[in-house]
This record gives structure tokens, sequence and C-alpha cells, in this order.
């Protein structure tokens, strides 16, 4: 399975593919599509992606990552299409033979996800109407520009 695709992020698998005896410490982060008093009445979320772009800088990612984290274990998904509130957008799992290496690496991984992947959302709101959310350290403010 690719790292970016449509299908709900099955939360079970991504742990079960990091999982390792020599792992003492696993790390699940979601990053769930929310509503709140600064985001408005949202409703769902429209992910669009440049797929195969994104593949790569998550493969550089993990990269990055295994030779900061040796004996650590990775799995990351990030879900495209209409996402609607309370479900996940992006999952990352971290096995690693300690905590602070496993919470350091998946932090590592979503901060970088969020600042190089070709990703862009636009926001549906109550009433029908959509905007484009541009990420603090996204590359672009939608697919077209």
């Amino acid at each position: 399975m690719g790292f970016v695709h449509e299908a709900p992020i099955d939360v079970l698998e991504l742990l079960r593919s990091v999982s390792h005896h020599g792992c003492g410490a696993e790390v699940l982060f979601l990053g769930t599509v929310r509503r709140s008093n600064e985001d408005g009445p949202v409703v769902s979320i429209e992910y669009t992606a440049y797929a195969e772009m994104a593949g790569e800088e998550f493969d550089g990612i993990i990269a990055e990552a295994r030779t900061r984290w040796s004996g650590a274990h990775f799995a990351v998904r990030h879900r495209i299409g209409e996402i609607p509130v309370g479900e996940p957008s992006i999952g990352v799992a971290v096995a690693a033979p300690h905590r602070a290496e496993a919470y350091a690496a998946s932090r590592f991984i979503v901060d970088e996800a969020k600042r190089r992947l070709p990703v862009w959302k636009k926001e549906r709101f109550e009433d029908g109407s959509t905007e484009w959310r541009e990420n603090a350290d996204a590359p672009s403010n939608g697919p077209d520009g």
C-alpha cells in the first residue's frame, strides 16, 4: 500500500506494520479533520495531492528518519479525497526501542510531511461554501497555484 490513498486509514494495520520485538515503544499519531472556533463550521476537508511526488517525498522523509533513528520502524498513510470531521487524514506509527525516540521520530515525520508534501486541502462548510486552506509550511494555496 502506498503512502497516499483514498481509503480510510487502518490504525491497526499501521501499528501491526511497525511492531517489532526489539521495540519497547509504539507511538501512533492521527491528524484528524476538526471543527473549531478558529476554523469555522467545517463539515469536511477535501485533500488533493500530486500522488507520485508525495510518495517520493514520503520515501525521502522515511529515509531521513531511518538515518536518525536506526532502530525504529515507520509507517505513514495520508488520505486524499473528501474526509468528514472526526476522521483522520494522516496516520503515522513509529516503533522504537525507547519512548523518547518514538515520540521524536513521529514528530519529525509529521512536521516534515506538513512542510514538504504536495498535498492541498479545501475546507467545506455547513452552508456548502468551500475555501482552500494553506498549511503554515505548505507549498502553495491549492493544486493550481
